[in-house]
C-alpha cells in the first residue's frame, strides 16, 4: 500500500502564494494564465476573479483546481490548460508529443 516508502505520499500542497511548492513556481513562470477560452463558465469565473483582486487576470496563478501543465520529455513545459478546457484539446496535445 505505501510502495516501502516512509515519508507522506499525499498531502496538501500550496500552488500559489508564499508557500507554494518551487514546482507551481517554476510550472507558472513557462506558461502563465493565458485566459479560460471559451466556456460556459467562464464569465462567472471572470466576475469571481475580479472581485477579489482587479489584476487577476496578469498573473500567472493558478485560478481554480484541475489545472493541468503538459511537459514534454525533454521536461519542458509546453502547454497549460485551466479547467475549463476541453479534456480533447489536452489529449490531442499529449498525443502530439508522445
Amino acid at each position: 500500500m505505501h510502495f516501502n516508502t516512509t515519508f507522506p505520499q499525499m498531502k496538501k500542497a500550496d500552488v500559489n502564494g508564499e508557500n507554494e511548492l518551487p514546482l507551481y513556481t517554476y510550472l507558472k513562470s513557462e506558461k502563465g494564465f493565458e485566459g479560460f477560452g471559451e466556456h460556459p463558465y467562464k464569465e462567472l469565473l471572470e466576475k469571481m476573479f475580479a472581485a477579489a483582486d482587479p489584476d487577476w487576470a496578469k498573473k500567472p496563478d493558478i485560478k481554480w483546481n484541475f489545472t493541468k501543465f503538459i511537459i514534454d520529455r525533454q521536461g519542458n513545459v509546453v502547454a497549460r490548460f485551466e479547467p475549463t478546457a476541453d479534456m480533447k484539446d489536452v489529449e490531442a496535445c499529449v498525443k502530439y508529443l508522445l
